[in-house]
Formats: C-alpha cells, sequence, structure tokens
C-alpha cells in the first residue's frame, strides 16, 4: 500500500485552483468583479508565497513570509464570507467544502509559524 506523503505546496496549489472556480462563479456586477479581484489576489497569493517561504534566506525570513502567506488565508475567509452572506453563489453550501478547506489551512500556517519560531531561539525553550 503506497502512502501519500502530506504536501502543503500542493494542497496550496489545490486551493488555489478551487478559488479560480469560485471567482468563475460568481456575477458579473460590480460587486461580483470586485470581490472577484480581491479574491484571487488573496485567495492564490498564499501558495505563491509558500513556494518563496521554502526558498526564504533565514528562518526569520521563512516566518515573515508564513505569517504573510496566514494573513492573505484570513483575508479569503473574509471574502468567502461576504460572498456567502450576498448570496452571490448559490446554494450557500456550495462553498463549504473551500471555507472548511481555507481554515484548516490557517491553522496549518499558524502552527508552522509558532514551530517555526520556536526553532528560531532554541535557547529560550
Amino acid at each position: 500500500m503506497s502512502e501519500r506523503k502530506f504536501d502543503l505546496e500542493d494542497r496550496l496549489v489545490d486551493f488555489s485552483c478551487r478559488i479560480i472556480e469560485v471567482v468563475e462563479a460568481l456575477p458579473s456586477t460590480r460587486a461580483g468583479n470586485y470581490i472577484a479581484g480581491q479574491l484571487i489576489r488573496c485567495g492564490m497569493a498564499p501558495a505563491l508565497l509558500y513556494g518563496e517561504a521554502q526558498g526564504a534566506e533565514s528562518r526569520a525570513d521563512f516566518i515573515h513570509k508564513m505569517k504573510i502567506s496566514l494573513k492573505e488565508l484570513k483575508e479569503t475567509r473574509v471574502c468567502l464570507k461576504v460572498i456567502s452572506k450576498a448570496k452571490m453563489i448559490t446554494p450557500e453550501n456550495r462553498l463549504n467544502n473551500i471555507k472548511s478547506e481555507d481554515e484548516q489551512l490557517i491553522s496549518i500556517m499558524a502552527k508552522s509559524i509558532e514551530t517555526a519560531k520556536k526553532n528560531l531561539n532554541p535557547a529560550k525553550n
């Protein structure tokens, strides 16, 4: 039996692709276009920032890039909430899976940052 290795990069890329699907499903209205532009930026940024974090020049640089990625995931969460509340995509439950994935990615990023911070100053632990 072959076990698939958990790969955060792959998960973030998949999340970005799902964000594209949400953006394409938004109505072509002023509000729809505005939220689409915002969502495409913040929803795709975490994958790109994670790529940058993998090439970080130091642990502090890694932490900084991961914090920005976390910030973008939180902004994505707000965009998805607005889309749901404004009923821009119906039925609303179509967004449940991507909202759940966003929450999971937020938790993973936060834990990763916490771990990296602990490893930054191991003498203080």
